[in-house]
């Protein structure tokens, strides 16, 4: 993170993907987007292959993508691959088949509130595995792609979640504490804006930026592991069962407004190791239960950015 003034934009929280690259060229840029067959994932590939780039989605299944590919038939933007986040071997058989320089990496895959601890192949705690360890992963075999592009880009959607969970080196993977689905969540978050921290820190010299942000509330497969007690608890469905959107969410071309920011935008050349929400630079703030907005300084760490760096290597090396 550096000390300079906080970055705003024109945009705001209404903004669409799609108009936050009015008049942006993308041609000629690769792009890899994982998670991109729904959600917020689909808003943020429609528009960045809209604007020209050649966008690869990244998913478990991609005949979920065949739609999307369809979309763009004939004018060869948009592709797929299978990766699953939460298996290094898949992430290992994705940089494998991956050839040439890789101009924008967007880590927009993600899970949220499993119900249960469950664990990867690997040993790990599956969100933590899944919305961190396997984008770690990913960059980390992507490093050299991404360093023979110029100016290359890594997005990391995070969430707010991130302000109340500090990531915990003492029991990263729940194996004393009792096991929360949000505390779980939270901390997978926290890693996810310590990753960009980190690649800041190492990958500057390469030309190599890397920024974090916070979506917003939007209705997506995101809460496919919610209860409805739950959502209700949440304000976000009715007692008959009805979702409810309050004034604050977002519809997923909104939602993706930010991502497509930091991956296409102008504006962020050259931007690194920051967080963004609504379309701006969030103001850093200290966190804990009762923070409602901004980004955590424990997120923002660089020590604690170096010290998860080098857990999260012992683990991709080691396995």
């Amino acid at each position: 993170m550096t000390a300079n003034r906080r970055l705003t934009t024109p945009f705001t929280a209404r903004t669409t993907a799609a108009e936050i690259l009015d008049g942006v060229d993308l041609t000629g840029r690769r792009m890899i987007v994982t998670g991109g067959a729904s959600g917020i994932g689909v808003e943020t590939v429609r528009a960045l292959a809209g604007a020209g780039a050649d966008v690869t989605i990244a998913t478990r299944d991609p005949r979920r993508a065949e739609a999307l590919v369809e979309e763009f038939a004939g004018r060869g933007a948009v592709r797929s691959a299978a990766l699953d986040l939460a298996d290094l071997e898949s992430v290992d058989a994705f940089v494998e088949g991956w050839q040439g320089p890789l101009d924008v990496l967007v880590a927009n895959a993600g899970i949220m509130a499993i119900p249960t601890r469950q664990l990867t192949a690997q040993g790990w705690e599956m969100q933590l595995a899944t919305n961190y360890l396997g984008h770690f992963a990913l960059a980390l075999g992507l490093h050299g792609s991404l360093r023979s592009a110029p100016a290359a880009r890594v997005v990391v959607v995070s969430s707010g979640a991130h302000l109340a969970a500090p990531f915990d080196f003492d029991d990263p993977q729940f194996e004393r504490r009792a096991y929360d689905p949000w505390a779980a969540y939270g901390q997978s978050k926290t890693a996810e804006t310590l990753l960009a921290v980190g690649i800041t820190r190492r990958w500057a010299v390469d030309g190599i930026t890397a920024n974090a942000l916070n979506p917003g509330y939007i209705f997506t497969n995101l809460q496919r592991h919610m209860d409805d007690d739950t959502m209700r608890a949440m304000g976000a469905m009715d007692e008959a069962g009805n979702l409810v959107e309050a004034d604050y969410y977002k519809n997923p071309a909104q939602g993706a407004s930010t991502s497509v920011l930091l991956a296409g935008s102008p504006l962020l050349d050259g931007v690194s190791g920051r967080y963004f929400d609504d379309n701006q630079e969030a103001a850093v703030v200290p966190g804990g239960p009762d923070a409602t907005g901004g980004v955590a300084a424990h997120a923002l760490d660089p020590a604690a950015a170096d010290r998860l760096w080098t857990y999260a290597e012992k683990a991709v090396v080691t396995r």
